[in-house]
């Protein structure tokens, strides 16, 4: 017999439509033989709803359409739907009101309903929020094909686990996170196969972590496991599919594709093991570097950023600068070079190959673009706070108003034509400060901001390998905001290397002052850092969604308060 994977790609809150692609999956799969389908976690309703679980109209909602679900999927089929269930027993034992499950569907009904067993409640995930913890174990028993010699029994014991199931094994992490192993308890009941139902967001070198985290667990108990992923980004989160499946001994028999939906097959033996599909799907290890990872997770980010939220058209400021470059190749592949509008905006401080620059990028790209001078508008602000301004000197003030004026001018355009507007700032600006509210982080997307300067480097040298994309002038000039004559980023900031190391050991490794000074950066330079990322926190509470590609991103993940001393002073 066969079981078959949907990764799909839900868009939160529309349950006619998650609904459709999975019946077109199940149909897809019939009429490949298949008996058993799996999707992912929440794929009725796509992960994560977040508040939207607390109104009840939509819980009703997906337990209507579980029903219309199960009476159109073809009749030789099984499907395990991910969905959101209501606990009966919320009030009279003060327990939370919804429950994370999976619905079996089959012969036109709902047959029985799991619910996931641990809740996670670190980095973006806040399920305790919404759902109780399900206290049995998830077993069902699907009856085999009657043309199916498999063993000398006519069904199949297959183990339910959803996402985070999968993550407390003591062997492997050499602790508990959890009281309880649901893979373990699986194991003890006797189960032939454990499927993971999962909505797992993409961090650079995660899915390199799920495959040796599943290879441990069939090691270990000797059992194969098939592991589903969601695919597409929901806000600042990005999913990268890559599903995959395990035989007893651990070899990898089929790999969901990366950041694209898919349907993959495999095959149940006579003695109940998973087999090589007929059809090949890409079962062998893939390296990829991290910069390509990056670079296929941003892209399928702003694509579907752009589409779920109803934009066919992206603008941006090109200031000739790296990060701009980059923002704008990625854009192009993720829209097409026809929707995307790059908006120069030279001003008095701006440098010839700045502009020069930009126009080599938008050839190169093969993107629109417009050029819109801001030196009038400087003079305007200036005469306008002339009275107020009388006798201070030139400073930051006067620098931001120049950074505001274009960020006004390109969200005129974003309203005037519905374009979404992508900010272009990278995660070494954010953390310090070194951006400006109210002008260049302007935006509906934040789509580097999770990106150290210097990976924004390593991104643009590998998409240069085999043709120039980003003009090499933009690589190999020193970075600057050109606000003043003469200016580079490294008036103000330590060289990027330095930095993104001191931001790594602070923001990625949660190292103290002391602790960052004592792998041997210069104390002065820990200690400003500290200042600047700390002080600018009322800016990021108020900035564009950011795509999320690390572990520690500024988005809902990260929950520092503004009003704090704590960084500065400990």
């Amino acid at each position: 017999m066969k079981i078959a994977i949907a990764q799909l790609n839900p868009t939160i809150g529309d349950i006619n439509h998650n609904a459709h692609q999975i019946i077109t999956a199940a149909e897809a799969a019939a009429s490949q033989n298949t008996r058993l389908l799996l999707t992912p976690e929440l794929s009725l309703c796509g992960y994560p709803p977040r508040d939207l679980l607390l109104y009840p109209r939509f819980i009703d909602g997906m337990t209507q359409k579980l029903d219309a679900i199960a009476q159109n999927i073809p009749t030789q089929i099984a499907i395990l739907v991910g969905t959101v269930t209501a606990n009966p027993q919320a009030r009279a034992k003060g327990q939370k009101p919804l429950f994370n499950s999976m619905a079996l569907l089959e012969n036109g009904q709902v047959q029985q309903i799991f619910h996931k067993r641990l809740l996670p409640t670190y980095d973006v995930f806040d399920e305790d929020r919404y759902f109780q913890t399900g206290d049995e174990v998830n077993i069902f028993s699907l009856k085999l094909p009657s043309s199916s010699s498999a063993a000398k029994n006519s069904s199949l014991n297959i183990g339910v686990t959803i996402c985070e199931d999968l993550w407390n094994d003591e062997d492997f992490w050499g602790q508990r996170n959890y009281e309880i192993n649901p893979i373990a308890d699986l194991v003890a009941s006797g189960v032939d196969l454990i499927v993971n139902l999962s909505a797992s967001p993409f961090t650079v070198g995660k899915n390199k972590l799920r495959e040796e985290i599943l290879h441990h667990a069939v090691t270990r108990h000797q059992i194969p496991i098939i592991y589903v992923n969601q695919v597409g980004a929901n806000d600042d989160l990005i999913f990268d599919g890559n599903s995959i499946v395990l035989n007893k001994e651990a070899q990898i028999l089929a790999r969901g594709k990366s950041f694209e939906s898919d349907l993959i097959t495999v095959k149940l033996d006579d003695n109940k093991n998973l087999v090589d599909p007929e059809t090949n799907s890409i079962a062998q290890e893939i390296e990829q570097q991290a910069e390509a990872e990056i670079f296929q997770a941003l892209v399928l980010g702003v694509q579907d950023y752009a589409r779920k939220c109803g934009f066919t058209k992206v603008l941006l400021g090109l200031s000739g600068g790296i990060d701009s470059a980059l923002v704008a190749a990625i854009a192009t592949a993720a829209m097409g070079q026809e929707n995307v509008l790059g908006v120069l905006m030279p001003s008095p401080y701006s440098s010839e190959h700045s502009v020069t620059d930009a126009i080599a990028l938008v050839k190169n790209l093969g993107i629109k673009s417009h050029k819109l001078a801001i030196q009038e508008g400087m003079t305007a602000y200036d005469q306008i706070l002339k009275p107020l301004f009388a006798d201070t000197e030139f400073g930051v003030a006067e620098e931001n108003i120049q950074s505001r004026i274009r960020g006004n001018l390109l969200m005129a355009i974003s309203n005037k034509f519905g374009y979404l507007l992508l900010s272009t700032g990278n995660k070494s600006e954010m953390a310090v400060g070194y951006c400006t509210l109210y002008g260049d982080m302007n935006g509906g997307l934040a789509v580097i901001a999770d990106v150290p300067k210097t990976k924004v480097f390593d991104i643009c040298r590998w998409l240069n390998q085999d043709s120039e994309i980003i003009p090499v002038n933009i690589i190999n000039k020193p970075p600057s905001a050109e606000l003043k004559p003469g200016q580079t980023d490294q008036d103000s900031l330590p060289p990027y290397e330095i930095l993104d190391s001191i931001l790594d050991l602070i923001i990625g490794q949660h190292k103290s002052e002391a602790e960052v000074i004592e792998v041997g950066y210069e104390p002065a330079i820990v200690r400003r850092i500290m200042k600047l990322l700390s002080r600018a926190e009322f800016k990021r509470r108020q900035a564009a969604p950011v795509l999320k590609i690390t572990d520690r991103a500024f988005g809902t993940g990260w929950r520092m308060p503004i009003a704090s001393k704590w960084l500065i002073e400990n």
